[in-house]
């Protein structure tokens, strides 16, 4: 039974977004080590931008700063 996790900032994934992404998990971990695809979970969790940090300081702080993740 694979079990995928992903985590996003909380920035208005919407829920095609996260179909897509829930599809497009399973199709792959089908066809990459051919597992049942109703026995594959994918779960999104979203995290608030207080509770995700890099470089030292919270997401929520870098935003207001103009800093993404892509410009390190």
């Amino acid at each position: 039974m694979p079990y995928v996790k992903i985590e996003v900032t909380r920035e208005g994934v919407t829920r095609k977004q996260k179909q897509e992404l829930i599809k497009g998990v399973t199709d792959l971990i089908t066809t990459v080590l051919n597992k049942d695809p109703h026995l594959t979970h994918v779960v999104i969790q979203e995290v608030n931008l207080d509770d995700w940090g890099y470089a030292g300081e919270q997401t929520s702080v870098l935003r207001e700063q103009g800093i993404t993740a892509d410009r390190h």
